[in-house]
């Protein structure tokens, strides 16, 4: 069967069954909101976004999300539900997508889970080990001992009451440690003890029938993408958006919001500016100073406080385009661990639009992965095979 490459002219099937779940798993920057958007003008699906940047209030630019009017038309669950200041754990992510497939097919609509955050995806697919959330005043005490004493006391603290976690765990693992920490003052159980009970998926789910759509394009092409989301948010206003954030709340550089990419390269170029934002009341300057300003050698040729600022600047967008290709990086070990997991049935849909027909598959699990290298591919596959399912 020979497809049309112009999108214009897919009519994208919406014959699914309705208590399917669709997942559009792909690495940033590699154009599956466009797809998204054509999937729910077909009236058919509700999208729920799998991305744990998106979830903040006041972090447009910097994560990509989409705009105001385009939410206004293709609205997301799981888009601006927190502020900066607030954490959001994959165990809640998890609790929040259970009750939003299920509002979905009451409203006879398909979920269609959209974004990169594999590590949620993961948890969907292959389940959560039943660790318990951090008790509030557990994590204020853990947050207090490691702003007096240091991370290495924690660390050190791990070492001794679980010392599976501590080899686990890089010394400068601060979000991690800290967790881990947490978890043996709350449970008087090692965190690796947990880890180490049976998982549960909602995917695992017999009632429901799982499409994992898994999408892992060709590496320079994604990068050159990658490169031009980047140029974009430099001009919207990175920066200024940062700044902002800084000046309405009370941000530390540990805070998840803060270890976004690109939000933390703006914080370090702004740490080496030396910008007065860090002199407001609400924010400790200490602790953004100790992150990211090194000190300068001893032989350092002295320069202009424009050419620093230059300097600090390009240092800072070659930074963000490192750390975003990383992330990409990390998201195609992910994908590679996806496709592995023994409780999906996997078939893999190449550039010669070979396509499995849903009859073919194994009827071993109500999961189903589809592996694509581009985000044409899942299309032609949703119009050729979601159909008479």
């Amino acid at each position: 069967m020979q497809l049309s490459s112009d999108s214009s002219s897919y009519r994208l099937n919406p014959n699914l069954a309705d208590n399917s779940v669709v997942c559009l798993i792909a690495p940033t920057a590699s154009g599956k909101t466009a797809l998204a958007y054509e999937l729910y003008d077909t009236g058919r699906y509700e999208l729920i976004s799998v991305d744990s940047a998106l979830i903040y209030r006041e972090m447009d630019i910097g994560t990509a999300k989409p705009t105001t009017k385009e939410l206004a038309r293709y609205p997301h669950h799981l888009v601006d539900i927190i502020d900066p200041v607030q954490s959001y754990s994959v165990a809640e992510f998890v609790s929040d997508v259970a009750r939003l497939i299920e509002a979905c097919h009451q409203n006879g609509k398909i979920p269609l889970l959209v974004g990169g955050t594999m590590m949620y995806y993961m948890a969907l697919l292959d389940g959560l080990s039943p660790v318990p959330d951090s008790d509030e005043a557990v994590r204020l005490r853990v947050e207090q001992w490691r702003q007096e004493d240091g991370i290495d006391a924690l660390y050190g603290y791990l070492e001794k009451v679980d010392p599976i976690s501590h080899r686990r765990l890089n010394a400068t693992d601060t979000q991690r440690i800290t967790r881990a920490v947490e978890v043996y003052l709350q449970t008087d159980t090692a965190i690796s003890d947990w880890q180490q009970q049976p998982k549960q998926a909602l995917a695992h789910n017999t009632d429901q029938q799982w499409h994992a759509l898994a999408v892992m394009p060709e590496r320079s092409w994604l990068h050159q993408r990658i490169e031009q989301r980047l140029d974009i948010m430099w001009q919207e206003g990175l920066v200024a958006e940062v700044l902002g954030l800084l000046e309405r709340h009370s941000l530390t550089p540990n805070m998840p919001s803060m270890r976004c990419v690109g939000y933390r390269q703006v914080l370090e170029y702004l740490v080496q500016i030396e910008h007065p934002v860090f002199e407001y009341s609400h924010l400790d300057k200490a602790l953004f100073y100790d992150a990211f300003l090194t000190p300068s050698p001893q032989d350092q040729v002295a320069v202009s406080t424009s050419e620093r600022q230059r300097l600090a600047c390009q240092q800072m967008q070659n930074k963000a385009l490192y750390a975003t290709r990383q992330l990409a990086k990390r998201q195609y070990t992910w994908l590679r661990k996806l496709t592995q997991l023994p409780t999906l049935s996997a078939t893999w849909v190449d550039s010669t639009h070979s396509l499995a027909h849903p009859n073919d598959r194994q009827a071993v699990h109500p999961i189903t992965l589809q592996t694509f290298d581009t985000m044409a591919h899942v299309r032609d596959y949703i119009n050729a095979c979601f159909i008479n399912m």
